[in-house]
């Protein structure tokens, strides 16, 4: 069972050879949505074979799709009429599904969406998606647990302006837009890469979208769109995680199949550790000869440092000549997983947002726990620079955002394996 696997990572190593990068999770993710706006087969390209793209894969399905995985590639034949409802067992373990909510009610004219966590209905979390989606003409309701949006007139073209660049309340909008009569702007939109990557595979079906990768889209909306073959971006994170991989590790790593733009200000910071990055239009490579130097870091939406790289950021600072500040601007609990760093001897105090860190020259290998995807994946780039063996438990988290990572470690000269964990001892009175 891949939730009770443990990684087990020897310290001391250096990072060195060549890693090849696939399909970007977040945006393969959404790709599966957006094929639900045309009846007929859709096929994403250059997906990552992670456990969140088959529960995505089982969403789909439980919509009336057929839904078949040929390599790296995602079939999706969607029906003329979809479901419409997505079952709470299913948005439970994948947030992102909620992201069905849009064509969905831009198709069907209703949907039934499942809230993840049943928070109410406009508590944080959701509150723009449902707002820009009632200025478009929906009626939203909330009961048992679920999001409930209709349009029996269908959607409308209107003005909306997100008080955050919310990458989900984007897409979802974005996707109603293409089909609501008339034209859509919507102000202050994320501009990551995997937006525009979404916006791209929207503009091969026939949508007509203006701003892609600006604060602004500007949607006129069409009658139909037809299903397209569409090849999704390199996975940014996962290319980056490498990067500070190599930067920690005093390695040299080329990392393949990710455009290095879109990782400009992660690259730059590796640059000021002391690294050297050689860019090239699909590939890059970081080369670090000495201990890095310390440097600051804010997270901010794109093209600000991505918040997901924050644990691999804190993780450089840990092994830096210097006291770093990291700041997080996105998520309240991404730095659930410093008390994990300090297990491994990282100098680390936080504040708020903050966290003041003080380099060491190395780290000390710990049984630690993965408390996310990104943190995880964190956790095991720290324990490369731990003296000895470090277990990290609750891998689970790292499967749903990094195929293949335990071979890509061995193939880059890590002694790594992933094992069985123990089993817990069990206590009883007597």
């Amino acid at each position: 069972m891949a939730d009770v696997d443990v990684i087990q990572v020897l310290g001391g190593a250096r990072l060195a050879g060549e890693v090849h990068v696939v399909g970007a999770k977040n945006s393969a993710l959404k790709l599966m949505a957006v094929a639900l706006l045309a009846p007929g087969r859709s096929v994403v390209r250059n997906i990552p074979r992670i456990t969140d793209i088959a529960i995505m894969g089982e969403v789909l399905r439980r919509l009336g799709c057929t839904v078949e995985y040929t390599g790296d590639d995602v079939s999706i034949d969607v029906p003329e009429e979809t479901g419409t409802e997505a079952d709470y067992d299913l948005v439970r373990r994948l947030r992102a599904s909620i992201c069905v909510l849009g064509p969905l009610l831009a198709r069907r004219g209703f949907v039934r969406v499942a809230h993840p966590g049943g928070d109410a209905i406009g508590s944080r979390g959701l509150d723009m998606h449902i707002d820009g989606l009632a200025r478009m003409g929906a009626e939203i309701t909330g009961e048992h647990g679920f999001v409930i949006a209709s349009a029996p007139r269908g959607l409308r073209g209107a003005t909306i302006w997100l008080d955050f660049p919310s990458v989900g309340a984007t897409e979802n909008l974005l996707m109603a837009a293409v089909l609501a009569r008339g034209e859509t702007v919507i102000d202050n939109v994320a501009r990551e890469p995997e937006i525009v990557d979404i916006c791209t595979m929207l503009s091969e079906m026939g949508a007509r979208i203006e701003g892609a990768g600006t604060s602004t889209l500007r949607v006129q909306g069409v009658t139909e769109l037809r299903p397209v073959h569409h090849s999704t971006i390199g996975d940014r994170i996962v290319g980056g995680t490498w990067a500070f991989g190599a930067a920690m590790t005093r390695g040299d790593v080329t990392v393949t199949g990710v455009n290095p733009a879109h990782l400009e200000i992660a690259l730059d910071k590796v640059i000021s550790a002391g690294g050297l990055v050689e860019t090239r239009s699909n590939s890059f490579r970081v080369q670090m000869d000495r201990r890095p130097n310390a440097v600051d870091v804010v997270t901010l939406p794109f093209p600000g440092f991505p918040t997901d790289l924050l644990p691999m950021a804190i993780g450089l600072s840990s092994v830096s000549d210097g006291s770093s500040l990291v700041t997080e601007n996105i998520f309240d609990g991404r730095f659930m997983f410093v008390n994990e760093m300090v297990r491994l001897g990282a100098d680390i105090r936080t504040d708020g947002h903050h966290a003041v860190v003080q380099g060491r020259e190395r780290l000390s290998s710990a049984p630690v726990r993965a408390t996310d995807i990104r943190a995880g994946a964190g956790l095991v780039m720290a324990a490369l620079c731990a003296d000895g063996m470090t277990e990290v438990s609750h891998v689970h988290h790292i499967d749903r955002g990094y195929p293949d990572f335990v071979p890509n470690l061995r193939g880059l000269g890590v002694k790594v394996e992933r094992v069985a964990a123990p089993e817990e001892p069990t206590f009883t009175f007597q």
